[in-house]
Formats: structure tokens, C-alpha cells, sequence
């Protein structure tokens, strides 16, 4: 039966959506969100419950936001090197973000009112070097609603691995196929296990696993426009949501699993499911497609201003729209197969691109601060 959607929330208004089970984060935030006095609150609109930086958002803002001016002048002035002040800045970033989100972090029980981290993701390939740099971000932010962001490469699950034994909270990054959030979700179940021998509290290390939805399609829909027929025209737009809908399979399987039990006994939270819309352009069919078609108890999604106050002002929620439809996206994935587009080919670029274009990013917000600076930065110190 064909359900019928709800009428548009207020103008502002994220809850409807937490009352479906997701929860709303901003992705990528800079420093003139912060504090009572701004037009525009980190915690707006309502409903909001999450955070996670984004380098190329903060390059772009460092050439013009007032709010940094203060803080780069000193910097400046110390003649500290880029790479410090980038940690300086994201440092004091992520401080303010996560205290912003505090109160929703303590009303959830940690639940929600996280705050998700970068870090550099040319360590994404070596995971002793993304462990320590986790340990030390975790130490110099030194709030408890902070995860880190870790690559899902296989290096990367390494440092999952360990920093989830550590007690640190990691959001892994970049996970496009099933068998890769499987091997995910299998270290997490490891750092977990291991905490609990060292006899962490492991109710409070939190998780999540973030499918980016835009290059999904972006990739598919290249090929399958390609192709030009006109099955393939038909399945351009589906791609990402059938992948996301197989992921929620496996999530719901592993929450039945007997792994799970043991470590749900000793009070430990799922790692739970975060789509992520950074890429989109195009705010209200984003806000149809994604925000509205992937809706499921206990998953995230991370939205760019735009797409969050497009979501706040005009959300049509249909009900639950992932659970029950693996059969459905099965059938996606093979009718892109059989057309010449086999999905674990597409995942092969994807993490390529993914990392590729997460070190362009990177950079681009050193090169960012290094004209900020003025040409005033000092040589690197202590390996910034």
C-alpha cells in the first residue's frame, strides 16, 4: 500500500526525522557558526545532532571569516609552521563544535551530539602513524563527544582497530561495498573486545560508517549515460540508495549476531550506518532523493547547511524506506551487471577516488592557510 507522505515540517525543523530514527548532522562547520551572538548556530536548525569537519570547507572560510583573525595573527607572528597552524586552528575548531554539541551529547547519553574529526589522510595507508595522530588530536581537543575520522582502506581497519581498543571513537570513512563494511564492522567488534580486556568502558566509544552517497551515483550514472539505452537510462539514481539499502541488510544481521550479544551485554553501542550528501548541489532533489529515501532507525546523516535548512524547511517523510528492500537492491546490482557495470569494478575507482580526492582537500587547506599566513609561517616543528 502506496503511503501517504506527512505534510512539510516547520520552516527549521529537523525532528521529524530524529523521530524516525535518524539523526541530522552538519557536515563541515567553521568558527562563525559559533557562540549565542551568531545569525546562524552550529545547533540550528532544530533538530540537529551532530557535527564533522570539512577541510575544504574550512579553506574556503579561513580568506574571509573574521572570527579566525585573531588566532592566525598570533600564529603568524610566532612564525608557526603551516602544518601547525592547521592543527592549531581545526584544534580550536573542534573544541568549540564540541562544546556546542555537549548538551546533546549529555540529553542522548552520548548517543548524539558527536563531533567527527579529520585528520590527514595521507596516513591513510600507514595505520601506526593515523593511531598516534588520533591519540594526539584526542588529547589536544580533550572533549569526550570527539571521533575520528579513519579512511575504511585496509590499512585503515588496522587503525580502527586500535584506536577503538585505545577507547577513542572513529567514524571510518569511504565505505562503498558491502564487503568492506563488513571487514569494518569486523574491527570495530575487535577494538571492542579488546577494550573490554583492558578493561575499558566500552559504552563510551562510539562509531560510525559513512557511505558517500554523491560519488555512488556520480559514477554509476557516468557509465550507464554511457551506455545510453534506454534500461540504462532507466537506472541512473539508484545506485547509491541500493547500496545503502544492502548495508542496512548487514547492519540489522550483525545487531543478530551472537559477536554482537556478548559485547551489547557489557554495555556497548552499535556503530551505526551515516550517509553522507557533501557532494550535492542540487538541494531539493538531494532533500527527495537522499534525505527522504534513506530513512532507517538508528542511521546518521551528514548534510552541508544548504541541504540541511532545504531538509528543515520542506521534509516529506514516508516512513521506514531501508528496511525490508534488500531483495529490491539486490536486483538494482545485478541489472547494472548485466548491462556491463559491475559494481565491485565501480567500488575499485571509488576508493581510489576517494582517497585521491581526500589529500587534494587536504592540501588545498594548507595551501589555504599558507596565504593566510602571509609567508610569515616557520619551518615545521615537532613534525607539523
Amino acid at each position: 500500500m502506496k503511503e501517504t507522505p506527512v505534510a512539510p515540517t516547520h520552516r527549521g525543523d529537523l525532528r521529524p526525522l530524529v523521530a524516525e530514527g535518524v539523526s541530522p548532522w552538519l557536515d563541515g562547520f567553521h568558527r562563525g557558526l559559533f557562540g549565542p551572538d551568531r545569525p546562524a548556530r552550529l545547533t540550528e536548525p532544530a533538530g540537529l545532532r551532530g557535527a564533522t569537519s570539512n577541510p575544504a570547507l574550512l579553506a574556503a572560510r579561513l580568506a574571509d571569516e573574521p572570527s579566525y583573525a585573531q588566532q592566525l595573527a598570533r600564529l603568524a607572528e610566532h612564525g608557526v609552521s603551516v602544518e601547525g597552524a592547521v592543527w592549531a586552528i581545526s584544534v580550536q575548531d573542534l573544541r568549540m563544535a564540541a562544546d556546542e554539541l555537549l548538551p546533546v551529547f549529555r540529553a542522548t547519553q552520548g548517543y548524539d551530539g558527536l563531533v567527527s574529526a579529520d585528520m590527514d589522510p595521507r596516513m591513510a595507508h600507514n595505520p601506526a602513524a593515523a593511531t598516534a595522530e588520533a591519540i594526539e588530536l584526542v588529547r589536544a581537543v580533550d572533549r569526550p563527544n570527539l571521533l575520528v575520522k579513519i579512511p575504511a582502506t585496509p590499512e585503515g581497519l588496522t587503525a580502527l582497530r586500535d584506536c577503538v581498543a585505545l577507547g577513542i571513537g572513529v567514524h571510518a570513512t569511504g565505505v562503498f561495498s558491502v564487503q568492506r563494511y563488513r571487514e569494518v564492522v569486523d574491527a570495530w567488534f575487535g577494538g571492542l573486545e579488546r577494550a573490554l580486556r583492558a578493561g575499558r568502558t566500552v559504552s563510551r566509544i562510539a562509531s560510525v560508517a559513512s557511505l558517500p552517497v554523491g560519488p555512488v551515483d556520480r559514477e554509476i550514472d557516468r557509465r550507464l549515460t554511457a551506455i545510453g539505452t534506454g534500461p540504462a537510462l532507466e537506472l541512473r539514481g539508484t545506485g547509491a540508495v541500493a547500496t545503502a539499502r544492502l548495508l542496512y541488510q548487514v547492519y540489522e544481521e550483525q545487531l543478530g549476531s551472537a559477536r554482537w550479544r556478548a559485547l551489547r551485554a557489557h554495555g556497548a553501542r552499535p556503530q551505526r550506518l551515516l550517509w553522507s550528501t557533501a557532494e550535492l548541489a542540487d538541494t531539493a532533489a538531494a532533500r527527495s532523493w537522499y534525505v527522504e529515501g534513506l530513512v532507517s532507525w538508528g542511521t546518521v546523516h551528514a548534510m552541508t547547511r544548504p541541504l540541511l535548512d532545504e531538509a528543515a524547511r520542506a521534509l516529506r517523510l514516508r516512513g521506514d524506506t531501508l528496511m525490508g528492500q534488500h531483495e529490491a537492491a539486490l536486483t538494482v546490482h545485478d541489472r547494472l551487471g548485466r548491462l556491463g557495470i559491475p559494481y565491485r569494478a565501480v567500488v575499485r575507482r571509488l576508493e581510489s577516488e576517494n582517497i585521491t580526492g581526500l589529500v587534494d582537500s587536504w592540501m588545498r587547506l594548507h595551501a589555504a592557510m599558507e596565504a593566510r599566513l602571509g609567508g610569515k609561517a616557520g619551518a615545521p616543528r615537532d613534525g607539523r
